[in-house]
């Protein structure tokens, strides 16, 4: 049989991509036929805006028309891109050990109060705002983690759905935070907005720019995207390359047996929700700190839309931390874009929210096309076998016919004086062991 080469869909990564890839190109053809039907359906809207408009929504920044405004969007996609990276690690993580974290947006509730309460409270002519700046993101880390362990808690002590414990954990974070900054003296009421914090950069808290805010035409834009990127990186390789990472991987693919191979499966499950939720936290914290932007207290009706939208970005990466950074500014890309729709077309800008929501459905099913890609390389691999062997010439070498070979039973070998297997020496063999 000759030598297997292996194929293009051989390798996992490879097949996650292209899967993603099928994912993206589904969103996008189900987005064109919608902008199609409302250009038919909408007098007002000739047939070809439906062209315009996709071609809007894919160059997403790219079309909002001279240079500066091209950097100023692409600043601010990057920086939008951060919490959902966090967010989007946070829920890739937990997938990783066998645990769905719907509980990010109050964690990320949790994480955004932890670090104002801290940034606003320290005076900055006392300790030195770097200092206050890392304050500030550890406390909100820490929250984070707090609450993060408890559905993890309830899940490795009493078998408790962790989906259930982090739906409510999220409403009781939303009413905590209203509680906690409700009447307090950090509501920004000088501003006429009643609903929101004060800006880190009142007490000179801010996350550095080095220049990138006016280099990408005055955007808010950080080294918090960087930071988010190192995280990821650091968390690929703690789950890929150490041994903590393969006791909670083992833990999520199967929990019974890690536990008799030694490992605390309860330990772990515990660990993995409250990393979780330092992950969405810390993203809360950066874009709380970036010096530029107030947070909306009043939180007790309405959850952090970035906390839900992380479960795309993990599904579109197929869980890969280093994917969840691309996938999470594909996904603001196209939000960019959307705004440009309604900026330079007639339709609005909630065509891409629906593009999004496709390929969020798509990507539920990415499984699903892997093992399509996986099984169409098996089956590949079975025929070219089948062929090989259909095709090999006798072996000359082989013993002739009626000789041992495969698949002819050796001759009775009568003066070798051996017992045969269902012999009578080894009946009594066995019962003179039985009577010793």
């Amino acid at each position: 049989m000759k030598e297997e080469k292996k194929g293009i869909f051989a390798k996992e990564g490879v097949r996650s991509v292209i899967a993603s890839l099928i994912c993206i190109l589904g969103g996008l053809i189900v987005g064109f036929i919608v902008l199609i039907f409302l250009a038919m359906f909408n007098e007002n809207i000739p047939l070809s805006q439906a062209v315009k408009g996709i071609v809007t929504v894919l160059s997403g920044p790219f079309a909002a028309g001279n240079a500066k405004d091209v950097l100023f969007q692409l600043g601010n996609m990057l920086f939008k891109a951060t919490p959902l990276i966090m967010t989007g690690l946070s829920v890739s993580l937990a997938f990783k050990t066998g645990l769905f974290n719907i509980g990010a947006p109050g964690q990320y509730l949790m994480g955004a109060m932890g670090s104002l309460l801290v940034a606003l409270s320290i005076p900055t002519t006392v300790v030195p705002s770097v200092i206050v700046w890392i304050l500030a993101l550890l406390a909100g880390i820490a929250l984070g983690v707090l609450w993060g362990a408890i559905p993890g808690f309830f899940k490795a002590k009493f078998n408790v759905n962790e989906v259930i414990v982090c739906i409510m954990t999220n409403w009781i974070a939303a009413n905590v935070v209203s509680w906690v900054f409700d009447g307090s003296r950090f509501i920004n009421t000088p501003e006429t907005k009643m609903n929101f914090i004060f800006k880190t950069a009142q007490n000179g808290v801010a996350t550095w720019s080095f220049g990138l805010d006016k280099l990408f035409g005055g955007s808010y834009l950080d080294i918090s995207i960087f930071i988010a990127s190192l995280i990821a990186v650091a968390l690929y390789i703690v789950m890929n390359k150490t041994t903590f990472g393969y006791e909670l991987r083992a833990c999520g693919f199967n929990r019974n047996a890690s536990k008799y191979a030694g490992m605390n499966e309860k330990r772990n499950i515990i660990l993995s929700m409250a990393i979780a939720g330092g992950l969405a936290a810390c993203g809360a914290a950066l874009w709380c700190l970036n010096g530029s932007q107030d947070f909306k207290w009043n939180t007790n009706l309405v959850l952090p839309a970035d906390g839900f939208n992380g479960i795309p970005a993990a599904l579109l990466a197929s869980n890969n931390p280093i994917g969840v950074i691309f996938s999470a500014i594909f996904l603001k890309y196209l939000g960019a874009g959307g705004s440009n729709l309604s900026a330079y077309t007639s339709f609005n800008e909630y065509v891409p929210d629906l593009i999004i929501a496709v390929i969020i459905y798509f990507a539920g099913a990415s499984k699903f096309i892997k093992d399509l890609l996986k099984r169409g390389k098996i089956g590949k691999r079975r025929a070219a076998a089948a062929a090989d062997t259909a095709a090999a010439p006798p072996d000359p070498g082989g013993p002739p016919a009626g000789e041992v070979g495969d698949g002819a039973e050796p001759p009775a070998d009568e003066g070798s004086g051996e017992p045969e297997a269902d012999g009578t020496d080894g009946a009594e063999n066995a019962e003179g062991g039985d009577e010793r």
